[in-house]
């Protein structure tokens, strides 16, 4: 169906590009030799990366004592970490499914980024649970497989495990929705590869797709089924992670708003990490062309709406704990003994990048800037770790009995392993955009002639 869009809107695509300056474009960073940008990042990645692996073996050779845990705060920066990555993890392929299901074309340019974001975050993630366990080579038992102990089965009552089904699921399903989408991408690598290997490669991967009508045929109606089955798990994983909290008696954690509050909280760190990928992309990859101010502004838009109603709940969750008068709610993460307390840097910190910083983004002028788009999407990044150490630490530092209280502090080996799993995380994303396209060349080029700039100014000289 042919698709008419005004000229007065801006290009999705700059340049005066044609179908094949896209395939080119598309292909070069996985063709090509890596550029100067790229190795820069990769290799300080790759030092963190190295830094938490070290961390890591001394964890494992001395015990989870090096941490900085104690016997009233025993989840801390672990879990911090984990809820911190879930979080990012569930927006990519919810930003991806999402803009598919309400056809926005601006998509095109970030769907492939968000979606491996989810996959390389859940890995993240993942590792902290196995390292909390101590002993990692037992960490089978967690399986219900048979043993020699007799019947060793999980705990179907507990929240945990309810986590690990619901995210299972979703890596399951993202994994499935990324995997087709690259499909087209594959087809065309193995069509320019020159090499025998490459080409038996990309062959494998793109599973003999030909480009018949068919194959796009199947193609659109996989991605919308999976896009649909994608959403709602979204929404079901981060309520349940969100329930992990919520079903205890700790005070500041048995809340009815967490479930909406951490599925809103989710999109925004989620939209807040892929704004930070997108823009070291653009440059790491030459991808100007198409990643461009369009995008990063809608993405600012999405970034504004999510923070506001991340907003709306922190003062809810201030009013309520006040409004109690419930002594056990004072020092709650959302309170004046918060605020005022010895966590009041981390309070601070929480109310500075998620609610203040994000109201710059009301300006055009500044929605519009890379520069201060890059920092605003790190203070954001910060903010959203903030909010889970601030729920998890201060709320368990202040507990019913006062003679409990105490206080926590990280040790080095718990700043190694979160500086690690951002190394990690980076060193998979660069590899990965060195091997797979990191950009739908197909989906690109079915808006060239409507979004992208050349056609636009000649469509707007001929209406004058």
């Amino acid at each position: 169906m042919s698709h008419y869009e005004a000229p007065i809107r801006e290009p999705l695509i700059i340049g005066n590009k044609s179908y094949h300056d896209i395939t080119v474009d598309v292909a070069a960073p996985v063709e090509g030799k890596a550029n100067k940008k790229w190795w820069i990042a990769f290799t300080i990645a790759l030092v963190a990366f190295l830094y938490g692996i070290g961390a890591i073996l001394y964890t494992i050779g001395t015990g989870i004592g090096v941490w900085g845990l104690n016997n009233r705060i025993n989840w801390a920066w672990d879990i911090t970490n984990f809820v911190w990555w879930v979080g990012i993890g569930h927006a990519g392929t919810l930003i991806s499914a999402v803009l598919l299901l309400f056809r926005q074309k601006w998509r095109m340019g970030i769907n492939r980024s968000a979606e491996a974001m989810t996959i390389f975050a859940v890995f993240q993630a993942g590792l902290f649970p196995i390292i909390h366990m101590g002993r990692v080579w037992n960490a089978f038992y967690v399986l219900p497989i048979p043993n020699a102990l007799g019947s060793l089965w999980v705990n179907f009552n507990s929240p945990l495990l309810w986590d690990v089904f619901a995210i299972s699921t979703y890596l399951s399903v993202s994994l499935v929705f990324w995997y087709t989408g690259l499909l087209p991408d594959f087809a065309m690598l193995r069509d320019r590869a020159v090499r025998p290997f490459q080409k038996k490669i990309y062959s494998l991967l793109s599973f003999g797709w030909s480009g018949r009508l068919k194959d796009w045929q199947r193609f659109e109606e996989v991605s919308l089924v999976l896009a649909g089955l994608a959403t709602p798990l979204v929404l079901s994983v981060h309520t349940i992670v969100s329930m992990d909290f919520a079903t205890s008696v700790i005070p500041g954690w048995h809340s009815t708003i967490f479930p909406p509050y951490f599925v809103a909280g989710a999109i925004f760190s989620g939209f807040a990490m892929v704004q930070t990928l997108l823009l070291i992309m653009r440059k790491v990859s030459n991808l100007e062309a198409y990643i461009t101010k369009v995008h990063i502004e809608n993405m600012n838009k999405v970034i504004l709406l999510t923070g506001g109603i991340v907003s709306v709940a922190y003062i809810t969750e201030f009013f309520i704990g006040w409004y109690s008068g419930s002594s056990y709610e004072d020092y709650t993460y959302l309170s004046v003994g918060a605020a005022t307390g010895p966590y009041w840097w981390a309070f601070w910190a929480l109310i500075t990048c998620n609610f203040i910083f994000p109201q710059t983004l009301w300006f055009k002028k500044l929605r519009t800037n890379f520069v201060w788009s890059f920092f605003i999407s790190i203070v954001i990044n910060i903010g959203m770790w903030f909010e889970r150490f601030d729920i998890i630490v201060i709320d368990l530092s202040r507990g019913h009995l006062p003679s409990s209280w105490t206080m926590f502090s990280p040790t080095f080996v718990d700043v190694a392993i979160f500086i690690g799993t951002i190394g990690f995380f980076f060193v998979l994303f660069l590899l990965y955009a060195r091997t797979f396209p990191v950009i739908a060349q197909a989906e690109l080029k079915s808006i060239l002639k409507s979004s992208g700039e050349n056609y636009k100014k000649l469509r707007g000289d001929n209406h004058e």
